[in-house]
């Protein structure tokens, strides 16, 4: 940990017995670099909970972890034992404990603050409305209204989500590679001129555009190169139909 990291520590831990006391049995104390967690696993005993997060009590120790809203519906009844996977915000006047019910959401939270704009509020938002698959997958297909589902996620930012981590969200998903790259193409305005329009038919029949979009993508693989929109449209439909 960098000089203002330890500076940063040493003044929160000596405002916060409880911190004070984790820190000094932190394993990570030491020149072991500067991005290096404090603490990554938290498991003990649920004290009580808040609006946004939980007191932990690690063998005597409570530790106040912020956590989404659904990880707080997931985590058991105050007195239970729980494991939180954590991260560790170290500023210059405090030390902020992030939990998570897996390693995968942990990762998610910090993808998500690679977005401009995104901060911890905003990722704890979309974290606590959507589950980490299907947030990969609504980045992957290009579906910025299931993003903005999130409260206080407006058009602009679900939009900055997708965009700026669309490369990265097929890595976090099994979604078909030829769907994501269909919608990709449909996004971007470059898919062929049939299976943009009879994906464009579907979803003036009602249909969503990622569920068009599938549909679409298993009636080409079906009817091969050079299929008419026709004859897409048709598959598409048995397609939605099963």
């Amino acid at each position: 940990m960098g000089v203002r990291g330890r500076e940063a520590c040493a003044s929160v831990a000596a405002a916060d017995p409880h911190l004070r006391a984790s820190l000094a049995s932190s394993p990570f104390q030491g020149e072991v670099g500067e991005d290096a967690p404090m603490i990554g696993k938290l498991t003990g005993l649920i004290d009580s909970y808040g609006e946004d997060a939980v007191i932990l009590d690690v063998n005597g120790v409570g530790y106040l972890v912020h956590c989404s809203a659904r990880t707080l519906r997931e985590l058991p009844r105050v007195g239970e034992a729980a494991t939180l996977s954590i991260e560790t915000h170290v500023r210059e006047d405090q030390i902020r404990l992030f939990g998570f019910t897996t390693d995968i959401e942990r990762e998610w939270f910090k993808l998500l603050q690679t977005v401009q704009g995104v901060g911890t509020k905003v990722a704890l938002a979309v974290l606590g409305t959507l589950k980490p698959a299907d947030l990969a997958s609504a980045i992957a297909l290009r579906d910025k209204a299931m993003v903005a589902r999130t409260p206080g996620v407006g058009p602009k930012v679900a939009e900055r989500i997708v965009t700026e981590l669309k490369d990265k969200a097929p890595a976090y998903t099994q979604i078909d590679p030829a769907l994501v790259r269909l919608s990709g193409a449909l996004d971007e305005k470059r898919a062929p001129a049939p299976i943009a329009d009879a994906v464009s038919a579907l979803v003036n029949l009602g249909y969503g555009q990622p569920q068009a979009a599938a549909a679409i993508a298993a009636a080409a693989r079906s009817a091969g190169e050079g299929a008419e929109v026709r004859t897409l449209i048709r598959l598409g439909l048995k397609e939605l139909a099963k």
